[in-house]
């Protein structure tokens, strides 16, 4: 019987997100023309909002063309984004709708980090 080659443990083990593998939370906001500078205004306060809830390491805010940005927040891994999910979402996502109650539209996503680089 052939020997079979030991697996690299930190493939695919255990759930997506977990075992030392970071998670980005993305968030894609479209804005009207007419509130954009508001957005730009609000969004600083949000992120530092989203960050102090201690379940992310950091977060850009960026724009690919008038009135399309995307956040993203950096977590360690899924058991954080869960748990930011469960306790702290559904309030600050409120508070979004406040200040933005038409005239957005809001696109979420979650990646998972199945190689990083630096150099």
């Amino acid at each position: 019987m052939a020997k079979k080659k030991a697996r690299n443990p930190s493939i695919g083990a255990g759930v997506v997100g977990e075992g030392g593998r970071p998670v980005a939370y993305e968030v894609t906001v479209v804005v009207e023309p007419e509130q954009v500078e508001a957005f730009e205004r609000y969004m600083p306060g949000h992120i530092a909002d989203v960050l102090a809830t201690g379940f992310f390491t950091g977060a850009t805010l960026e724009q690919c063309e008038p009135g399309r940005y995307r956040t993203r927040y950096e977590a360690p891994g899924q058991s954080s984004l869960d748990r930011y999910l469960a306790e702290h979402a559904t309030r600050l996502r409120s508070d979004f709708v406040l200040h933005f109650p038409d005239g957005v539209d809001v696109f979420r996503e979650t990646w998972v980090d199945v190689h990083r680089r630096s150099v």
